[in-house]
């Protein structure tokens, strides 16, 4: 029997404190007031005084309203049944669908025993040339999208979530706009791709504890579907206000600030996300992808920069595109020799001559001459941003290797591009203008 304490010590916000004793940390309890009853979590523990975040808010809860604890951290129904469904931050339907609450597990648990890991060795393909061909996604990678607010990184999300190759998607929204939020449900309903998806959902106008528990909630049932042998890919999008919704708290309870108002644990508490992700020997897998936004653009800013040091490189979305310089999937090496025998080749070569070009675009913009090379290298460039770089572009990864090889062609004699002779004579495409018949 649990005990129900009727008297709150303090409300500051959204978070109330009580003297309790035999709780733990991440337990849920519920808060009777006049509003109704609310879940709450525990927060913080210092000796017996017990800090709670309430979902719903706190306003309407009076001192001397009961907080009743449940004994168990929060939970979330895992089978079958939750594909093609939509959840809120908190696990309950938002489809209007029946309410789930069979085979109940805990959220947030530890990560995976590093024993029980195997190595990356399996390409995640997206059908999006600058992934797949330039930094290739592995199963069980940890990676962030660095972008900007207003760059189009929900519908790069999108696409991914309708392409990626895998069993199935975890989509988990932290902060969303709700045209947003409309924008991932209609995208995946037309695309068909929601029958494959589990979608938690948290809005900027909903409680902002729920932020917290949404990558949380996408991790466990990943954890518990992935263990049943199948690949998951979980796509989270923003952990920028993830960590935005641990400072309002932090400093709702007074904390001692660290860089730019975060809490001291930043680090920890994104480290305990992201190394979620696993290739379990004898099952499956979970992959991670999560967008950061930058604020100002700002690299060095506390949550791209204590990202960068937990994740395996990153994507950089700019100007609606994934920049090739900067982004770097560190795990690529792993699997983009079980490919094609030039894709390693062609992602070399092109992203140096791009390189090239950019240096020829600079000099014609400082209105220096330009020669022969140059020019080449400035229709190279066009045809590269155009056909390989454009987020519109949806090619599988072969497509996507001979159509480099045919942006070559138009522009370079093979000596030119400082690729092998032998993958030349193989793959260079006819006088024609049609692209060789590759085989691997």
């Amino acid at each position: 029997m649990r005990k129900v304490y009727s008297k709150i010590e303090e409300i500051s916000g959204n978070v109330i404190a009580v003297t309790a004793e035999g709780v733990r940390y991440g337990e849920l309890a519920v808060v009777h007031s006049s509003h109704g009853d609310s879940l709450a979590e525990v927060i913080q523990l210092s000796y017996d005084k017990v800090s709670l975040q309430v979902f719903s808010g706190g306003r309407g809860v009076s001192t001397g309203d009961e907080v009743r604890f449940l004994g168990h951290p929060m939970q979330v129904s895992f089978s079958e049944n939750l594909l093609g469904r939509i959840f809120d931050g908190g696990g309950r339907p938002r489809d209007n669908g029946p309410t789930l609450e069979e085979n109940l597990i805990e959220i947030g648990g530890p990560s995976v025993n590093p024993s029980k890991r195997i190595i990356p060795r399996n390409m995640v393909r997206t059908g999006i040339p600058m992934i797949d061909v330039f930094n290739s996604l592995v199963e069980s990678q940890k990676l962030p999208i660095f972008s900007v607010s207003g760059e189009p990184y929900n519908q790069l999300l999108a696409r991914i979530a309708m392409q990626a190759e895998v069993d199935m998607i975890i989509l988990g929204g932290i902060g969303l706009k709700y045209d947003d939020y409309l924008f991932f449900r209609d995208t995946l309903e037309e695309g068909g791709a929601l029958s494959r998806t589990i979608f938690f959902v948290h809005t900027a106008s909903d409680p902002i504890v729920e932020s917290l528990l949404v990558p949380d909630i996408s991790l466990a049932v990943a954890e518990r579907f992935a263990l049943q042998g199948k690949k998951v890919l979980v796509l989270l999008t923003d952990m920028t206000n993830f960590a935005d919704s641990m400072k309002e708290i932090a400093i709702t309870q007074e904390q001692v600030p660290s860089n730019r108002g975060y809490p001291g644990d930043l680090y920890s508490q994104l480290a305990s996300r992201y190394e979620k992700a696993v290739d379990f020997e004898g099952a499956g897998s979970i992959t991670i992808l999560g967008v950061t936004t930058m604020p100002g653009d700002d690299v060095t800013h506390p949550v791209p920069d204590n990202t960068g040091y937990i994740t395996e490189g990153q994507y950089y979305l700019r100007n609606g595109r994934i920049e090739p310089f900067g982004s770097l999937s560190r795990l690529k090496q792993q699997v983009n020799d079980k490919t094609r025998k030039d894709h390693r080749a062609v992602m070399d070569g092109m992203i140096r001559l791009y390189a090239e070009y950019r240096e020829s675009l600079e000099k014609k913009s400082m209105g220096f001459r330009m020669s022969e090379w140059d020019n080449k290298l400035l229709k190279y460039g066009y045809l590269f941003e155009r056909d390989m770089m454009d987020l519109s572009v949806n090619i599988p990864l072969e497509q996507a290797l001979d159509r480099g090889w045919s942006i070559l062609s138009d522009c370079f004699e093979p000596d030119e591009t400082g690729l092998r002779t032998e993958l030349c004579k193989e793959f260079w495409p006819t006088r024609g203008g049609e692209d060789a018949k590759a085989t691997a």
